[in-house]
């Protein structure tokens, strides 16, 4: 049994709920603070968790109120820019299916259970600093409140402030070289089959799924050497960026049917494509990263939450387990990064594809794309040892 007992989560997204929920569980008392003021209603896309991700869920006792909140899409078709399959995949027997859902609509669900599980959570509490002792360590906030606990953890996402504490030349989130950007059509503008993701690679990138009211969901890439904040993609016109789509993607198929058919107030433009790269330092003294915080693979990875998620229990075994926060921090970092690592490395490789750096990414079986990932089990029973085991 470890001496850590008490701690303070930074970050209320999905990385923060499930590490407050699983260090519950582990009998740890964790508080989450948030730096917004409110939930995250509207905030955010689409997003997918794979049956890895589902699996840990399960250990804290969220996996069907987040199945809930989406729907099920277990089936993946690549296709080329000319329409033509070039693969397909439906599943694992024993696996349960990859569920779509809102990004808000993951965070309210992971919001209520962690609630429901008796779980603090304090808004409009931004880090600005901690003060490390001997008997812990003390967050300061900017509205000048402080909370003390044994450990300090950084989910607060891909540009952590709780990163830069633990080391201030940390990397900085790395673009992809391509903007992000999505909308929903009439179910008739393009082949759809029920319960599947469809993949179409060329010189452009487009996806697309049925959502279960008939409407299609899909999400291309726009290449664009110089970045663009979020904040710059908003202040553009969504007329100017269909139009520049539209173009992009014109001969495509089936891009080009599924712009003709979008319309500037159903176009979602999701901002530039990000990854963190390997980040040197997971933890110093009394603080830890978790999540985006220092393993975002990019949205093309389809891994990101469900990554996340995997890393807030395994980061809630360790505490448990070993006996001080030094050792259990040294054995979470060896237990998750060389998952993440590979999983973020082949990511960055579909994101040069899709930014026209490289040609389509090769299409090896379905076992060897998704087998590894999809049935990592995490046994929460088993003790892990210090080499993290």
């Amino acid at each position: 049994m470890g001496t850590v007992r008490t701690a303070t989560v930074i970050g209320g997204g999905i990385g923060g709920t499930v590490t407050a929920m699983a260090l519950a569980r582990a009998g740890i008392e964790a508080t989450v603070h948030e730096a917004y003021p409110g939930g995250a209603d509207g905030v955010g896309a689409m997003l997918s968790l794979a049956p890895n991700g589902l699996a840990a869920l399960r250990i804290v006792g969220a996996e069907e109120a987040v199945r809930a909140a989406g729907h099920p899409v277990p089936g993946v078709v690549m296709a080329d820019g000319a329409g033509n399959r070039l693969a397909e995949f439906h599943g694992f027997p024993g696996l349960p299916a990859t569920h779509a859902m809102g990004r808000a609509d993951l965070h309210a669900a992971l919001t209520a259970q962690a609630l429901a599980q008796g779980v603090k959570i304090e808004h409009g509490r931004r880090l600005v600093g901690a003060e490390e002792g001997r008997d812990g360590i003390t967050a300061v906030f900017a509205d000048g409140s402080a909370a003390h606990a044994d450990v300090l953890i950084g989910a607060d996402g891909i540009r952590s402030t709780v990163r830069t504490l633990i080391d201030p030349t940390a990397p900085e989130p790395e673009y992809a070289g391509v903007l992000g950007f999505g909308g929903l059509v009439a179910e008739d503008a393009a082949p759809a089959d029920p319960g599947t993701m469809h993949f179409a690679f060329g010189s452009s990138f487009i996806g697309w799924w049925r959502l279960p009211d008939g409407q299609l969901c899909w999400f291309a890439s726009l290449p664009r050497t110089e970045p663009l904040t979020w904040a710059e993609v908003q202040r553009i016109p969504a007329e100017q960026w269909l139009a520049r789509l539209r173009e992009r993607y014109a001969g495509h198929v089936p891009g080009e049917r599924l712009l003709a058919h979008t319309t500037p107030d159903t176009l979602m433009a999701t901002g530039p494509m990000e990854r963190m790269p390997s980040v040197p330092h997971w933890h110093r003294g009394r603080l830890v990263l978790v999540g985006d915080a220092v393993h975002a693979p990019s949205s093309s990875s389809g891994q990101g939450a469900s990554l996340a998620i995997e890393s807030a229990v395994e980061l809630a075994r360790c505490l448990r387990d070993l006996p001080d926060h030094a050792t259990a921090f040294g054995a979470y970092e060896r237990l998750r990064r060389s998952r993440v690592e590979l999983i973020g490395g082949n990511a960055a490789a579909t994101n040069r594809a899709k930014a026209g750096q490289a040609g389509p990414p090769a299409l090896p079986s379905p076992e060897q794309m998704f087998g590894p990932v999809h049935r990592h089990l995490i046994d929460w029973d088993a003790r892990v040892t210090a080499d993290g085991q």
